[in-house]
């Protein structure tokens, strides 16, 4: 049986992709290895949104080469798409494919395989349509399904360079929505994560269909427990996405909203469509309809530019808006990015001090955001549980609002929805007692 080793690196539609290559592989008879072990194919899927993300997807594809040099060394994902001759370069690659036409990466090795030619298959992104259908059925780690709705982002922010590597905005057509949510559920998934490059901007480019649209419609289907939006921009909560939220018992109460600065001047050099005021203003809308939500956000720290009076302005404004957590990147030049080429780049030691300063605040309101929960019960569906939880007969997962749970448990609670009452309130996670499975 031939063999084939993945690896991921990036975001989490990387990794739902990396599950949609894999059916491929699998309808072909392939078995799936450990990366660190010998096969007969290696697939990398690389990240490039940062120049750290190709010189680690670099890193790895020649641990792959190393490791077998007789194998089939594929490569695929946004580093592949933005800079395929560079990839192409690395001795030892033989396919390298971009962020589309994944379905025909069996006959692309089939091809290789008779002509032992390398073959470089990535195509102009700017020129994609559609959007590109990937079957992923079920999840190798996961307890909750990931499903990708939408591909590509038309807002061309001056820090980003995902738009070269995805294209523009396509959404997938809702029936496809419908029909693989079904297959999700049918499979025993009890909660389905919405994902894609900009989740929120689903139905931007379809005749009378919005994303309010597909929630309501994925609210309906039977035996589904729980929505989860991955990620959406304030700018695209709009109304009817609020009256959703207030008229359905799937929502779940936790909402990643990226802010990416809190300082409307910093905002504007970033090319983001809202300010700090518009931002309050959504927040705001989305805890009168739920209260006890989870408002989850991005920042970037020490954007070019950022003055001490902006960084304390943005400080304030996160404070004020009492996150549940905060994601903190300091701010990383992308060549190729308006926002490279800015004049004022922040010094280093200044960015890692305002990083470590936000994180504090993260870890402060994670805390007052727990810290009432304690006492309630709520549904948490556990996840696989590393080896060490599991030898102490610990399990964790999710609560709807976000709130990681750990308590004892056994593997048979794994991806059910059980309810527990939670005992005391902790940064990355809080501790609870079993109570019964739901």
């Amino acid at each position: 049986m031939p063999s084939v080793a993945f690896h991921t690196l990036g975001c989490k539609v990387n990794f739902y992709e990396t599950e949609g290559i894999w059916q491929l592989f699998k309808n072909e008879g392939y078995e799936q290895v450990d990366f660190e072990k010998t096969a007969d194919v290696y697939l990398i899927n690389t990240c490039t949104v940062t120049n750290t993300g190709d010189k680690k997807s670099r890193q790895v594809i020649r641990r792959a080469i190393r490791r077998n040099p007789e194998a089939i060394i594929a490569v695929s994902g946004c580093y592949a798409q933005t800079s395929p001759a560079e990839v192409a370069a690395i001795p030892g690659v033989d396919i390298v494919i971009g962020t589309q036409d994944r379905e025909k990466i069996m006959p692309l090795i089939k091809q290789f395989q008779q002509e032992r030619l390398p073959i470089n298959a990535v195509r102009n992104i700017m020129k994609s349509r559609e959007f590109e259908e990937l079957d992923v059925p079920e999840f190798s780690d996961h307890t909750r399904a990931f499903l990708k709705i939408q591909e590509g982002c038309n807002n061309f922010c001056t820090f980003c360079i995902i738009p070269w590597s995805r294209g523009l905005l396509r959404s997938r057509k809702p029936e496809n929505v419908l029909q693989q949510a079904k297959q999700l559920i049918h499979a025993g998934y009890q909660e389905i994560v919405l994902t894609g490059i900009h989740t929120g901007g689903y139905g931007e480019d379809l005749q009378d269909y919005s994303l309010a649209r597909l929630l309501t419609d994925l609210d309906q289907l039977e035996g589904l427990k729980r929505l989860r939006i991955s990620s959406i921009e304030a700018s695209q909560i709009s109304e009817d996405v609020l009256s959703v939220l207030k008229n359905s018992a799937k929502m779940c109460r936790h909402f990643h909203i990226p802010l990416q600065a809190g300082d409307d001047e910093v905002l504007h050099r970033m090319r983001r469509k809202y300010t700090t005021e518009q931002y309050a203003h959504k927040i705001e809308l989305i805890r009168q309809i739920m209260p006890d939500a989870a408002i989850t956000t991005d920042v970037i720290v020490g954007f070019p530019g950022e003055t001490e009076e902006m960084y304390h302005n943005g400080f304030q404004f996160m404070e004020r808006m009492k996150f549940a957590e905060m994601h903190v990147f300091p701010y990383s030049k992308r060549t190729g990015t308006p926002a490279a080429r800015m004049e004022d780049q922040v010094d280093e030691e200044v960015k890692y001090r305002r990083v470590h300063e936000l994180i504090a605040l993260s870890e402060k309101m994670q805390l007052v955001y727990a810290t009432p929960f304690v006492g309630e019960i709520v549904e948490v569906i556990p996840e696989k549980s590393s080896m060490e939880m599991k030898s102490k007969g610990f399990i964790s997962g999710f609560s709807d609002n976000y709130l990681q749970v750990e308590f004892q448990g056994n593997e048979e609670m794994v991806g059910r929805i059980v309810e527990v009452k939670i005992t005391e309130s902790g940064v990355r996670a809080c501790k609870g007692e079993f109570i019964r499975v739901s």
